[in-house]
């Protein structure tokens, strides 16, 4: 009998380990499709400039393997004023003023590249956009849209009444906001227009609610202008900021929305670019406060970390190339000093900041403000995007044309 209890005890262990093996098995299975689509989900990586709609800056993919080392260089034919989109298989796409938009693989390798009818006059200075259909939109300063499939055929074409060199915003339900302000249809017909008084390269930000947000460009005969604007076309409110805005606005989780002006001249001032103030802004167009640097013009547009804090840098022969780290609140954390003017920044998911500057150079920087690595480039760097696999993007717009390809694991 004890010989029988002792057999049945190691028979039912020997069950009991098989079963416990063919568990792991399941969970690891299932484990293993959830990453595989996770991967290869339809999203893209880096839809737009800035990551989002809101224009954050800020990334779900965690950078802290990446020490800096150059993975690849891809020379391209012309410069790089705006910053990669990368869709949801890796596929970078980056414009260029040669009148072409490059879709290269995750190794750097060509994998199309399409021409627009800028016939070698009017390039491409607008970020691409990827939408949840994997359709890239594309500004041109040969006053065209271009929605592209992935494969690099062309979809649609719309045609604006000026050059758009602000990059496209994706709203929720598909429409595309360029310019200043054209709402365009997924299918490219026009949604409404909402006419500046300026012509505007300022970039579009949209709030959770669908508010758009887009600036003015300077004036020497009107006061210049932040616009609210409501997802049917109709002015929900403006905000006088008495000089010019360029970049995009970036919201924050609350509400609030950042935007700095960028001006050589005021109205009745002598020329300088020491009256240029970054402001926050209440979501009813109320000031919150200002903040203002000694010397330089907000070009590059901020960024918001996941604490709330926001970076700014700041541009100009005459500025004084730091990058702000700014409390909710306004206040100085801390300041980083580079070589020269910055670039737009973008943030990972470990608090890295990633900057490019005119001085040659993509700064890496921890979120004390400290240095964690910088990388030297051929030449001035536009603003930089972040891949899933913690690689940076970031291309040149002066002198050698190359896309960079740095760390990653």
């Amino acid at each position: 009998m004890r010989k029988i209890i002792h057999f049945l005890r190691i028979k039912n262990f020997k069950l009991s380990l098989l079963s416990l093996f063919i568990l792991i098995a399941i969970f690891a299975n299932i484990n293993c499709n959830n990453t595989y689509h996770f991967k290869h989900s339809n999203n893209p990586i880096w839809p737009m400039f800035q990551y989002d709609a809101r224009r954050t800056g800020q990334c779900p993919y965690d950078t802290s393997k990446n020490n800096g080392t150059l993975k690849w260089k891809f020379k391209v034919g012309g410069l790089i004023y705006s910053s990669p989109a990368i869709g949801s298989d890796g596929t970078i796409y980056v414009g260029t003023d040669d009148d072409y938009l490059y879709a290269l693989n995750p190794d750097g390798t060509l994998k199309w590249k399409f021409e627009t009818e800028g016939d070698g006059m009017h390039g491409i200075y607008s970020s691409p956009a990827i939408g949840s259909d994997g359709t890239i939109y594309v500004g041109t300063d040969d006053d065209y849209l271009y929605a592209l499939n992935p494969d690099g055929t062309l979809k649609w074409k719309f045609k604006a009444n000026n050059a758009i060199s602000s990059s496209p915003a994706i709203s929720s339900d598909g429409t595309i906001y360029v310019g200043s302000l054209d709402a365009i249809n997924p299918d490219g017909s026009l949604k409404w227009k909402f006419e500046t008084r300026v012509v505007s390269d300022s970039i579009p930000a949209i709030s959770k609610n669908g508010t758009i947000y887009i600036g003015e460009e300077r004036s020497i005969f009107y006061e210049e202008y932040f616009y609210a604007i409501n997802p049917d076309g109709s002015l929900k409110w403006k905000f006088e900021t008495d000089r010019g805005i360029d970049s995009s606005a970036a919201i924050a989780a609350d509400g609030t929305i950042y935007v700095g002006t960028d001006e050589l001249y005021q109205r009745g001032n002598k020329l300088g670019s020491n009256n240029n103030y970054f402001y926050a802004l209440n979501p009813d167009g109320t000031l919150k406060w200002k903040f203002k640097v000694k010397e330089g013009r907000h070009y590059s547009s901020p960024a918001i970390s996941s604490d709330g804090t926001i970076y700014v840098g700041v541009f100009g022969t005459l500025a004084d190339d730091y990058l702000y780290a700014l409390n909710p609140d306004g206040s100085l954390k801390w300041k980083f000093k580079a070589g020269a003017s910055l670039s737009s920044p973008a943030i990972s998911s470990d608090g890295t900041i990633y900057v490019g500057s005119t001085d040659t150079y993509l700064y890496a920087i921890n979120p004390d403000g400290s240095l964690k690595w910088k990388f030297k480039a051929g030449d001035s760097l536009s603003s930089p995007a972040i891949s899933s696999d913690g690689t940076i993007y970031v291309g040149v717009d002066e002198g050698d044309a190359f896309l960079y390809a740095i760390g990653g694991k």
